[in-house]
């Protein structure tokens, strides 16, 4: 790895439903082959690569599969951390099988390996002490959310005006506990896909256990700590735009081309900017890669990964010699137009206790 570089890719879960129609997991892998193709450009470019992905579609997807089928059947409910095991499974197998597929008919002798991770957090994070914020599940229309969300317990928000949502807790990522193994896997010239759904979300105990626990990292956050801990010389923040807008959808919106450090900070301080689930935790996971030895950062589509790379588009992040400073993911993340609905208590069967 010596004579190459290292990129580490975030895919975003939302990239891989491309609408209400097609979100089966086999659209979903058919998707994940276009992305495929676009990843090994990359690869055949030359670089050497870790590969993190989204999930919030896919942990909407699992809850309300465990729900139902325990309501309906007593079937046992399966907890939040054991989903997010299996959406690592569910999207690394459909990465890992289409990128082997792309590489093997490229000609190119590469191995590619999926890790579960797991991401310890803290059990006091204010996700767990505030109104849950993550997105999952499909986007529903505002009556159907809040029937749901009545029915079954949920916590539901509008999501920066593409319909309602499902919201659970999402605290912020601390340690991936794998980190070795992928170093020695990165070391070794093998494509890595982990830290999927940012990571299972795990706790110590504080006698070297580890254990379990509801919440869902997000992916974007995941990938940075990653790309920090791995050193990585380019972070890649795969999703639904080729670039990045401040006003966006309004009469002043402006798109980038670069975008520097200072003025990244400065558009998350502002709060107004960025939708919070959407753009804000990718803005605010390269600005924190950044400020902790990171080299630059871009933003674009699948699609346009190769151009990206070769600056023809795509939003670059670079640095200007800013102060550090952090911007909190709570001040960086535009509020929302409309209020969350939350219920008093997320309802969780006796059953789904491990």
């Amino acid at each position: 790895m010596k004579n190459k570089k290292l990129a580490i890719v975030a895919v975003g879960g939302n990239s891989l439903v491309k609408d209400e129609k097609r979100k089966s997991s086999r659209h979903q892998y058919i998707v994940v082959k276009e992305t495929a193709h676009h990843i090994a450009d990359m690869i055949e470019a030359g670089w050497d690569m870790a590969i993190g992905h989204g999930n919030g579609p896919q942990l909407g997807f699992a809850l309300r599969r465990s729900e139902v089928a325990f309501r309906a059947d007593g079937v046992p409910a399966v907890p939040m951390d054991i989903c997010i095991a299996l959406n690592q499974a569910e999207v690394g197998y459909a990465l890992q099988q289409n990128l082997q597929n792309e590489l093997f008919a490229r000609g190119i002798n590469k191995q590619v390996a999926t890790i579960l991770a797991q991401m310890l957090v803290d059990e006091d994070d204010h996700a767990y002490r505030l109104p849950p914020t993550k997105p999952v599940g499909s986007f529903m229309k505002e009556d159907e959310a809040k029937h749901l969300a009545g029915q079954w317990g949920w916590n539901v928000t509008e999501d920066a005006g593409r319909g309602w949502r499902r919201v659970v807790p999402s605290p912020f990522p601390k340690k991936i506990l794998e980190i070795e193994t992928i170093r020695t896997l990165i070391n070794a010239g093998v494509v890595t896909i982990t830290a999927g759904g940012g990571g299972i979300p795990v706790i110590d105990e504080g006698d070297g256990q580890h254990r379990g626990i509801p919440g869902a990292v997000d992916k974007d956050y995941a990938a940075s700590l990653l790309a920090q801990e791995l050193k990585a010389d380019l972070f890649v923040v795969s999703t639904a735009v080729e670039k990045v807008a401040i006003n966006f959808g309004r009469q002043n919106q402006r798109w980038f081309d670069k975008m520097t450090l200072s003025q990244a900070k400065k558009y998350l301080a502002e709060g107004v900017h960025f939708a919070r689930g959407s753009m804000a935790p990718k803005v605010h996971a390269i600005v924190w890669y950044l400020e902790n030895g990171g080299k630059e950062a871009v933003i674009t589509n699948p699609e346009n990964i190769g151009n990206a790379l070769n600056r023809k588009t795509g939003t670059w992040f670079v640095h200007d010699g800013a102060q550090k400073f952090v911007v909190t993911a709570k001040i960086g993340a535009a509020r929302p137009k409309t209020k969350t609905t939350i219920t008093k208590k997320e309802a969780v069967p006796a059953k789904a206790e491990k």
